[in-house]
């Protein structure tokens, strides 16, 4: 019941994302951006340096930098160590008793860490959306968006997307921004979100969304 050993595999390109029923479109004043669970603890399988990890590494990056300079939200998802049995709930029959409390496991990585300003939501389920505030914190700031990467694409970032659309929260599931087991997992989610519950997009049209705020707020139009 412990996490899998990761084969490495190459991160969908735009031409090959799935088809979007939804025609929904990233408006900066709307959008959050979520990082969801890049703890170590969860990165450990992958071998470092290659694809997905290091591509959605890199993504996840340049789409918090860009989001931080237009004034974007940014929120971070993690989840305790040393959880017990209650709390960790019916996830241990899955995966065990998770992680333990400690850096080793529980720190997002250095490389897409968090800034001063940004939010980290203390989860326990695989949904960003249950037992936090989330969506309080969305609807206080007038933000019904939220885009969506990190880790596992077929597990917390699906049921987040797939929680967020049953809250009338418009989600993006940015392709290259997650990563997930193996190239099937990352596909299966990526259709499920195209046709059920989400837009899937690439990095690049979310930086090119986000990019006319970044200059709107430079120029103190």
């Amino acid at each position: 019941m412990t996490l899998p050993a990761i084969t490495p595999y190459p991160l969908p390109l735009p031409e090959h994302l799935p088809a979007n029923r939804a025609s929904w479109r990233i408006d900066p004043a709307r959008a959050v951006l979520l990082v969801h669970d890049m703890q170590r603890y969860f990165l450990r399988p992958y071998p470092d340096g290659a694809d997905p990890l290091r591509g959605a590494l890199a993504n996840i990056a340049a789409l918090t930098d860009a989001c931080r300079a237009a004034r974007i939200p940014v929120c971070y998802t993690a989840k305790p160590g040393g959880m017990d049995p209650e709390q960790r709930g019916l996830e241990r029959h899955f995966w065990g008793g998770g992680m333990r409390a400690a850096a080793e496991h529980t720190a997002i990585d250095e490389r897409v860490a968090p800034d001063a300003a940004d939010v980290v939501v203390t989860k326990s389920r695989y949904s960003a959306f249950v037992g936090t505030d989330l969506a309080a914190r969305m609807a206080g700031q007038g933000r019904d968006q939220l885009v969506v990467t990190g880790v596992y694409a077929h597990i917390g970032c699906l049921l987040t997307a797939a929680d967020a659309f049953m809250r009338d929260i418009q989600p993006f599931f940015v392709a290259d921004a997650t990563a997930d087991f193996t190239a099937d997992d990352h596909r299966f989610a990526l259709e499920y979100a195209a046709g059920r519950c989400a837009v899937v997009t690439s990095t690049d049209r979310v930086l090119a969304a986000v990019g006319a705020a970044r200059i709107d707020v430079s120029t103190g139009g």
